[in-house]
């Protein structure tokens, strides 16, 4: 008689195309810029090949929040402005998994913004989509964070007062803060070289995309989608390029260095210009991920034996 075998039920290889990413139809306006970032990840995903079964996207509310009902993945519709925190705790208990978070400028820069800098400070292995369109679109054009001066909505008809929150500069300020970059939501190859760049990086990858909302926002993106001398594109052997061909359509070039900490501050800063491209980087940075894993794999047993240990210490 042949020996009892167990049989191997761990899943074989599989080629994935490109529909297998492919949720339910978008049901954003024509013209929104949040159709060039779903494209994007899942070509991505689709050149990675990450398995569907082990890719999640995590979303709070808004029009950029609907990511995760187009994406045939994992994905966690959250609520508003608590996208990070059900991130990072599905990457504590599964680092196995290819993590995204997808937000907005209201979702992210308003009621999530204590979750978004301690996510960064956390950096853990998450690839952040930032989506903003300079107002709430979902609710129908009200301010928000990075609108800015002097634009009309409805709830400042007579125009913005207060300036506007810069992401950018935000991100470069928090402590261990370890990928920052911007891109437009009209340059489709730039936006799926700098989420493949994001994804590639380990740690927190934050991605502002600039994307226009159709009906409330189009227009404030006009000048430089129309002259491209006013965006600045960063060049660097580390940052992220474009094919020969497509570089020459940006006549504003310069070389940044993204280990540059104190010239990426300054780039961020400038409101003449719109900066596209990687102006952060450092693979140091500590993952919060290397601790949170820790004992994921230990036998229930040795759990049991450490939990009462620890809960021992309190007994009077």
């Amino acid at each position: 008689m042949q020996p009892f075998k167990i049989l191997d039920l761990e899943p074989h290889e599989q080629h994935h195309d490109p529909k297998d990413y492919a949720g339910a139809l978008p049901r954003w306006c024509p013209g929104c810029g949040d159709h060039s970032a779903l494209n994007a990840v899942q070509k991505l995903c689709y050149d990675k090949q990450l398995p569907p079964e082990r890719t999640v996207v995590v979303s709070g509310i808004g029009c950029s929040s609907r990511f995760p009902h187009y994406m045939n993945t994992y994905g966690f519709h959250g609520l508003h402005g608590r996208a990070f925190p059900v991130a990072c705790g599905v990457k504590s208990r599964r680092p196995d998994l290819h993590v995204f978070v997808v937000t907005g400028d209201g979702d992210c820069c308003a009621i999530g913004a204590g979750h978004w800098i301690h996510a960064l400070r956390y950096n853990m292995d998450l690839t952040v989509i930032l989506l903003d369109n300079n107002v709430y679109g979902l609710t129908k054009n009200q301010t928000s964070p990075t609108t800015r001066l002097g634009e009309h909505t409805n709830t400042h008809p007579r125009g913005a007062v207060v300036p506007p929150l810069s992401p950018l500069t935000v991100a470069l300020g928090i402590t261990n803060t370890s990928f920052v970059a911007q891109t437009v939501d009209w340059q489709p190859a730039h936006v799926y070289n700098t989420i493949r760049a994001a994804y590639e990086h380990r740690g927190t990858s934050f991605v502002r995309i600039l994307q226009r909302c159709p009906h409330f926002s189009a227009h404030i993106f006009d000048a430089p989608r129309e002259d491209p001398s006013l965006l600045l594109f960063m060049e660097h052997e580390q940052g992220i390029s474009l094919e020969p061909a497509k570089l020459q359509k940006f006549p504003n070039r310069m070389t940044h260095d993204p280990q540059n900490l104190d010239e990426a501050r300054a780039i961020a800063e400038r409101e003449d210009i719109y900066p596209l491209g990687l102006l952060y980087r450092n693979e140091n940075a500590v993952c919060y991920d290397d601790f949170t894993s820790r004992g994921l794999g230990m036998p229930q047993a040795e759990r049991q034996v450490a939990i009462r240990t620890a809960i021992d210490k309190f007994v009077i």
